[in-house]
């Protein structure tokens, strides 16, 4: 899975940043890599250099094997806490979609066999 991070201006951290974000997000999705080519993370901060509450923005764009991309967006008084809230709204939202054509096709959901496991 190829991840790709992206952040504003006014994000802080450069390089230290991009690859925590990249071991991050890899580490939370490891069950669904066979299924996510590619993730583009976009940090951003809504309001720039003043400080607020939730103001920092995570949207996740997923690129899944023979699906539409998938993106959620998440936000957080903390980058962390906002990647971290997009990375597990990511994983329901594939699995849901995941499960969805499984049905289609009268196969077990990913949910079942995960639970299986």
């Amino acid at each position: 899975m190829q991840i790709q991070v992206n952040t504003d201006d006014h994000i802080q951290g450069g390089d230290s940043l991009a690859q925590w974000v990249r071991d991050e997000a890899g580490n939370r999705l490891t069950r669904l890599k066979e299924h996510v080519t590619r993730l583009e993370v976009f940090l951003t901060d809504v309001d720039g250099a003043k400080s607020g509450v939730r103001d920092k923005r995570c949207r996740l764009e997923a690129r899944v094997a023979s699906r539409q991309p998938v993106t959620v967006t998440a936000e957080a008084d903390k980058m962390g806490a906002a990647l971290i809230e997009a990375v597990e709204k990511l994983i329901r939202a594939i699995d849901t979609d995941l499960g969805r054509v499984k049905d289609r096709n009268s196969r077990d959901t990913i949910r079942a066999a995960q639970d299986h496991s």
